[in-house]
């Protein structure tokens, strides 16, 4: 895996920022109904994070899939582990899970 330098980006990206959103689109101007409802989630939460337009880089798009072995976008990750995508994002929230997600892995929330 450390050989593919798409997967270095990625890795780089999730080990240095707490909550990367790869999507469609960015965080203003989300380009799927998918991803806009990760980025309300994640709002609503009261968490910063970084979105990252796969549209802009068709490797990554591609890469992004193959590193987590998960086939769609919205992708999340919080300190550098993968969670999971739209429907999980939003299951997890509605549980309260993913609250406890960020609260244990020290992610600060707003509010």
């Amino acid at each position: 895996m450390s050989d593919n330098p798409v997967f270095a980006r990625i890795k780089q990206e999730v080990d240095e920022t707490p909550v990367v959103l790869f999507m469609k689109g960015t965080p203003m101007f989300p380009q799927c109904g998918f991803s806009a409802a990760v980025v309300q989630v994640l709002s609503s939460e009261g968490v910063k994070f970084k979105g990252i337009d796969v549209l802009m880089d068709p490797e990554i798009r591609e890469g992004v899939k193959a590193y987590s072995e998960w086939p769609t976008i919205p992708q999340l990750y919080i300190k550098g582990e993968f969670v999971g995508g739209c429907d999980i994002i939003r299951e997890m929230s509605e549980s309260g899970e993913l609250k406890q997600a960020f609260e244990s892995a020290g992610v600060e929330l707003a509010g």
